[in-house]
């Protein structure tokens, strides 16, 4: 979330006055000046000690903190260090600050040799486990929670868990070469220069399936060992860099060099690729973000929160990512405009689905705010669609996201609509001013919200403008995924009393992060050993006007739907998340006209309860939950092949239920319809907006919410 720019250079004048003091403690402790290793972790320190919101005592616990992170990062699944490893490495739980302090790293060099030993001890493992076939018929499963295992005691048992590992992918791969057959049996055959004739044609036997099966995992994990035993120092540093820093919260990151480049990536407002922004969490590749206006953007696949299994290029086949290094699958989905990617993607509820994305620059006119018109029961009402709360900070009167809502309402007022339904799902936040600004809209002037840091009193920021843009009816949309700036505006008008909040609870973000440059902090004296790269640290906590943070909790909303991304993680489920407090209440005048909630409520309560789109979302939300708590799956292959039926049966309730929502009746403003008529572009941007709007079972309720508020 964006800050102010006053703020952020006095936190980084604070860091440069403790780093600059950090050099001369080293000399003194070392008598030399300091490895690069160990300025960077002392650099790290400093700069949190002097920018992060709430700074943590470097200590005991703190160690602790930073070694349950870091083995979650080297060996999140268990599956390379034995018990003797771990209580070798447990020895340094309460070691680590001093370490970090003092530019010492035993821990790191102990856990780095035995991390290389047993990956060498693995790689014999896989490669003996896979060259003989497996039985398929034998009843017994794998436990896919790394919570619920220890780790191995053995070499026995390690080699076990890889055996069925193994034999799990294997499984995969198996059961997806007969569905491929299935439909297209000419694909399943090995290449060859001279293709067969249809007379000569022969299906693979079971037998040449399976060993084709082990020889795709196999290959997979020969490239997977490849490039982590490339993994260097320097590699094994940036890892524990990061789980010292993610010990403050889970917000605050740091940057190598090439690290921070990628983020610069996925900040600018043009790029080439899908427009998928990719994160790993335990040796899996998902998706976090998705770039609007990209082409994942507009093609709707893939969603935040799937796990990508394969990528392929063009027609090439599917090369497996499970663990697979990050560089290498986020250079895999990267490419050329106008070049095709296929992405195999796992969803959450456990469906497999392949989008093929064909990548393109980022079309800036959808990353914006956009508005359509709904015909509904005799009303007009007014929609208005906001991806992200954007604003362009390198231009002088460059766009922002409050002009753009401001503008759309103008379009919509000249439409003569009778309410206002503001869709904030999946919103992860932006720039906190537009959020204050965007308040003002539909609120006479007054404070929006409370941003406080680490030092001093909270400010309340106020929206100067005494101009009430916009004082009908107005319904704010909701979900899991709703974040930050999205958080605020939600709050801030549900304090107000002026907007009814519809949808699922919001995700909980309420702190604002800065990205510190470290070559800038460091002392002159250390410019050879630049770029150190940066950090990104936490460095404020914003407060509603009542005084509660969205920190944590997040938005309750007025009017709860069921929510498909309710099973999604939120902060809550995030290691060393920031908890929730208050401070005093701001002074602030509810809106006098304000909305008769407990009605409005339990009219939307019986809809949803006769609805059949709500109840199949239900029935599909209640199966997934059920199914998370079986975290063992089966090694059988009938068995394995039963599941998957049965779990595509039940993803299947979720494109039901937006089949089962009613039309509305949704159309472009007047004004992008003129537009349309003389450009091209702006017809596809018309027609993609629109369309889904459609069959939009959420949109379909709170439509209905707004009508009730009307009066009919």
């Amino acid at each position: 979330m964006a800050f102010f720019p006053t703020t952020f250079k006095r936190y980084a004048a604070l860091s440069v006055a403790g780093l600059a003091l950090a050099s001369y403690t080293f000399r003194d402790q070392l008598g030399t000046p300091p490895p690069k290793d160990a300025i960077l972790l002392q650099a790290l320190l400093e700069g949190l000690r002097f920018a992060h919101y709430e700074p943590v005592k470097v200590d005991d616990k703190l160690s602790k903190r930073i070694y349950d992170l870091y083995l979650k990062r080297i060996d999140g699944q268990k599956r390379f260090l034995l018990q003797a490893d771990v209580a070798r490495l447990a020895r340094y739980q309460t070691e680590l600050d001093d370490e970090t302090q003092h530019g010492t790293h035993a821990f790191l060099d102990l856990s780095t040799q035995l991390l290389t030993q047993r990956l060498g001890e693995v790689q014999s493992i896989y490669r003996e486990v896979l060259a003989k076939p497996f039985d398929f018929t034998v009843t017994e499963s794998l436990e896919t929670e790394p919570d619920r295992l220890d780790y191995p005691a053995d070499a026995a048992a390690l080699r076990d868990r890889w055996r069925k590992l193994l034999k799990y992918q294997t499984l995969t791969q198996l059961s997806d070469l007969m569905d491929e057959q299935a439909k297209r049996p000419e694909k399943t055959l090995a290449a060859t220069s001279v293709k067969p004739s249809p007379a000569t044609f022969a299906q693979p036997t079971p037998a040449a399936l399976e060993a084709d099966a082990r020889k795709r995992v196999l290959k997979r994990y020969d490239e997977y060992f490849h490039d982590l035993l490339q993994l260097d120092a320097q590699d094994r540093l940036n890892q524990y860099a990061n789980a010292v820093v993610q010990a403050y919260d889970p917000h605050t990151e740091y940057f190598a060099p090439q690290a921070k480049d990628n983020f610069d990536i996925a900040l600018t407002g043009r790029l080439e690729g899908t427009g998928a922004q990719l994160g790993e969490q335990e040796g899996k590749i998902t998706v976090t973000y998705i770039v609007p206006g990209s082409a994942s953007f507009r093609l709707g696949e893939p969603k935040v929160g799937d796990v990508i299994l394969k990528v392929a290029q063009g027609d090439a086949d599917p090369v497996p990512v499970e663990g697979m290094r990050f560089d290498k699958v986020v250079a895999m989905v990267r490419g050329k405009k106008g070049t095709e990617v296929r992405l195999t993607v796992r969803k959450p509820d456990a469906s497999v689905k392949v989008v093929s994305i064909i990548r393109d620059v980022v079309v800036l006119e959808d990353t914006y705010a956009q508005s359509a018109v709904v015909n509904e029961h005799g009303h007009k009402l007014g929609y208005i669609y906001l991806p992200a709360f954007y604003a362009d900070f390198n231009r002088t009167g460059g766009r922002n996201s409050a002009d753009d809502v401001k503008q759309e309402l103008e379009k919509l007022k000249k439409e003569n609509v009778e309410g206002v339904v503001i869709d904030l799902r999946s919103n992860g936040g932006g720039s906190l001013q537009d959020a204050v600004d965007m308040a003002g809209l539909f609120l006479p002037q007054g404070p929006m919200v409370q941003v406080k840091g680490s030092r001093g009193p909270a400010q309340v920021l106020r929206d100067a403008d005494p101009t009430v843009q916009y004082g009908g009816p107005l319904v704010l949309l909701v979900n899991r995924y709703s974040a930050s700036a999205s958080e605020v505006l939600a709050a801030a008008l549900q304090d107000h009393k002026r907007a009814i909040i519809v949808g699922g609870n919001t995700f909980g973000k309420g702190t604002v992060q800065r990205v510190l440059d470290l070559d800038a902090m460091m002392p002159q004296e250390w410019e050879s050993l630049r770029p150190f790269g940066s950090l990104k640290v936490t460095i404020q906590k914003y407060y509603r006007v009542n005084g509660g943070s969205t920190q944590f909790k997040g938005i309750v909303p007025d009017i709860a739907l069921p929510d498909a991304y309710s099973f999604g993680q939120t902060e809550q489920q995030m290691d060393y998340a920031l908890g929730w407090d208050e401070i005093a209440p701001a002074t602030y005048q509810p809106w006098a006209n304000a909305p008769k909630l407990a009605k409005l409520r339990t009219a939307s309560q019986q809809r949803v309860a006769a609805s059949p789109g709500f109840r199949l979302l239900n029935e599909a939300l209640q199966t997934v939950q059920q199914r998370k708590a079986n975290t063992q799956v089966p090694l059988n292959l009938t068995a394995y092949r039963t599941e998957q039926q049965r779990r595509q049966t039940d993803a299947n309730k979720f494109d039901a239920a937006q089949k089962a929502a009613p039309a509305l009746d949704v159309v472009a403003v007047s004004a992008d319809v003129q537009k349309a008529s003389t450009d091209s572009l702006q017809t596809g941007r018309t027609a993609r907006f629109v369309k889904p709007l459609k069959k939009d079972l959420t949109l379909h309720e709170a439509v209905a919410v707004l009508e009730d508020a009307l009066g009919g």
